[in-house]
């Protein structure tokens, strides 16, 4: 089964990699910068990474409970639509109604956060079942490829690689060392890919060291050589 290369769903980070109330993940999304984080109730959130307010990237900040803070001026935004809700320098006064980060749509499945940038305003909270199905129920995430390529440059290397395109958006299936693996391939800018790369081998085993040490090998066959 294949799908069109381009997709509002992208696969942007591993779902472990986000705690609830705790780190901000930096993330790209076809030229998007992004700040990924989950509130205090685990619901994964996907913003643009700037603060409405002074423009400083809100990877820099935290999270509070439920709500991200700029590291500048502290201004705070609630998780869901990105409302500023709160100004710690003048607590008495109402926050702006018309100061919003700006909001895109995530997703958890198949043990990744997926994000929509058509999908703006406000989070979301089902996740498309093909989205779901992009990997089996029992694999093991193996490692992320940073790849200095174009993605239709990398999907061209995964067929070369026999992998075939899967029913969710930017996931490939076939064989790496020797292994079933799924590939999610992430167009993150024009000259930027990550793939990340699950598998039902188990971590640890001398299958999964093999898998990693092909993982290399394909990425010799993307990146461009440098002369």
């Amino acid at each position: 089964m294949t799908h069109p290369t381009a997709s509002p769903w992208h696969p942007v980070a591993p779902s472990a990699g986000l705690r609830p109330g705790a780190n901000i993940v930096a993330g790209f999304a076809e030229g998007q910068e992004l700040a990924l984080w989950r509130s205090a109730d685990g619901a994964a959130q996907a913003w643009e990474n700037r603060c409405p307010h002074r423009s400083v990237r809100f990877t820099l900040g935290q999270v509070v409970e439920n709500r991200l803070a700029c590291a500048y001026h502290g201004w705070q935004y609630a998780a869901g639509n990105g409302q500023c809700v709160g100004i710690p320098a003048h607590p008495a006064m109402p926050a702006p109604r018309n100061v919003c980060a700006r909001v895109f749509g995530a997703v958890d499945a198949a043990g990744m956060v997926w994000v929509n940038l058509a999908h703006e305003g406000s989070m979301t909270t089902s996740a498309p079942q093909a989205l779901a199905d992009a990997v089996p129920a029992g694999w093991h995430f193996c490692r992320t490829l940073t790849l200095r390529a174009g993605a239709q440059q990398v999907r061209e290397a995964l067929v070369r690689h026999g992998f075939a395109a899967g029913a969710a958006p930017g996931a490939w299936r076939g064989m790496l060392g020797g292994a079933p693996t799924v590939a999610l391939l992430l167009d993150a800018q024009p000259q930027l890919a990550f793939i990340h790369l699950w598998a039902e081998t188990a971590p640890g085993s001398e299958a999964m060291k093999t898998l990693h040490a092909a993982a290399r090998t394909l990425r010799g066959d993307i990146e461009p050589t440098e002369t």
